[in-house]
C-alpha cells in the first residue's frame, strides 16, 4: 500500500515548531493494492496517516491514526523498515515523509489528493503549519463568537490560530511573543493587541487578566515551552478557560501546574495537526483556499533556490521568516 512520488517545482522548509518538512508531490508511480492514486496525481504528504479502519478513526473523536501515527524511528508504518539505501546502508525516512528527497515512497495513507488546478507551492503549507492552527482554534478549541483569546507564540502556527479566531468571530485576540518586529505583521492575521513580556514589570498572565476582565476564554501555546504551558493556563479564566498546547518541546517535556488551577474549571488540551484527519479534511481546507476563504499565500515570505537552504536554515532560527519555501531547479 505504497506510493513512490516525485517533488513539485518547490518544497516548503518547516521551522522548529513541528521538526519536520511535509509538503506537496506529484504521484510518479503506485505499489500493489492502491487503487486511489495514479501517475500525475498531486498530493500533500503527511506526517500523520488515516487509515479509516483503526478504533480511532472510525470514533470520530480523534486523528490519531493507530496504525500511520507519528513515526519517528525512520522507518515505514507497514513492515517497519527503509525504502532507501546507501552502499548497503538504509536512509531512514523522516517522519515518513523524507521530504528532502527527490523521489520519496509514502504509505498511501500519508498521502492526500488534491486537486491539480491550485498552486501547489503555496498549499504545501496545509500540509502542517496552517492547518494546524487552524484546526487547533476550530476544532479544538472550538472557539466561539464574541469570545477573549491569547496566543504565545507568533510564528506561522500562531498566526494561522490568530486566523482561525478571526474567523469565528473572537472580539479579543492579543498575541504574545518577545519579537518586537512581529506585532505589527500580526495584526493582518487577525491579532488585536500586543503584548512583549520584556516590555512588561508585570507578570505576562496578569498582564492578559487585566486586558480580559479576569482572564481570557481560550489560549494557546504555539512555542514549545513546558514552562509556557503553565503561563497560559494562568491566563485563562476560571470556569471554562481552556488552554491549548500545540508546540513540541525540544526539553523538559513535562508540565507542572498547581492542581488549584484544574479545580477552578481550568482545562488543558493537546493538539496535533490541529485535529485535522488529513484524508478526510484535508481536502476541504484547499477547497476553502480556492475560495478564498482563508488566508495561506501569506504566511510565506520568503522564496529562495535550493543551493541557499542554509540561508532559510538561519532565517528560521533569526525569526526572520514565517515560511520559506525552496524551490528545487527542474
Amino acid at each position: 500500500m505504497e506510493v513512490r512520488t516525485m517533488l513539485g517545482s518547490s518544497l516548503v522548509r518547516k521551522n522548529f515548531f513541528l521538526p519536520t518538512e511535509l509538503f506537496f508531490r506529484i504521484v510518479e508511480s503506485v505499489g500493489q493494492g492502491v487503487t486511489e492514486f495514479t501517475e500525475g496525481d498531486h498530493v500533500l504528504t503527511v506526517f500523520i496517516g488515516e487509515c479509516g479502519k483503526c478504533r480511532q478513526c472510525t470514533s470520530g473523536k480523534s486523528n490519531i491514526c493507530e496504525v500511520l501515527g507519528l513515526e519517528r524511528r525512520g522507518v515505514m508504518h507497514c513492515d517497519q523498515r527503509t525504502r532507501f539505501s546507501i552502499n548497503g546502508e538504509p536512509i531512514y525516512h523522516y517522519c515518513a515523509v523524507s521530504s528532502f528527497s527527490e523521489y520519496t515512497v509514502v504509505h498511501s495513507g500519508c498521502a492526500v489528493k488534491i486537486s491539480s488546478v491550485v498552486p501547489l507551492e503555496k498549499v504545501c503549507l496545509l500540509s502542517c503549519g496552517v492547518a494546524a492552527g487552524l484546526g487547533a482554534a476550530w476544532n479544538v478549541a472550538d472557539i466561539s463568537n464574541g469570545s477573549s483569546v491569547v496566543i504565545f507564540g507568533l510564528g506561522t502556527v500562531g498566526l494561522s490560530v490568530a486566523q482561525g479566531a478571526k474567523l469565528r468571530g473572537a472580539s479579543q485576540i492579543i498575541g504574545v511573543d518577545t519579537n518586537p518586529e512581529k506585532g505589527e505583521n500580526a495584526k493582518a492575521f487577525g491579532i488585536t493587541a500586543f503584548i512583549n513580556p520584556h516590555d512588561s514589570k508585570d507578570p505576562i498572565q496578569q498582564v492578559i487578566k487585566n486586558l480580559t476582565d479576569g482572564g481570557a476564554d481560550y489560549s494557546f501555546e504555539c512555542i514549545g515551552d513546558t514552562g509556557m504551558v503553565t503561563t497560559a493556563l494562568q491566563a485563562c479564566c476560571d470556569g471554562w478557560g481552556l488552554t491549548v498546547t500545540l508546540g513540541v518541546p525540544k526539553v523538559k517535556p513535562e508540565v507542572t501546574a498547581h492542581y488549584g488551577i484544574f479545580l477552578t474549571g481550568r482545562t488543558l488540551k493537546g493538539s496535533l495537526f490541529g485535529g485535522w484527519k488529513p484524508k478526510s479534511d484535508l481536502p476541504s481546507l484547499v477547497d476553502m483556499y480556492t475560495k478564498k476563504e482563508i488566508q495561506v499565500d501569506e504566511y510565506i515570505t520568503h522564496n529562495l533556490p535550493f543551493e541557499d537552504v542554509n540561508k532559510a536554515f538561519n532565517l528560521m532560527r533569526e525569526g526572520k521568516c514565517l515560511r520559506c519555501v525552496i524551490h528545487m531547479a527542474k
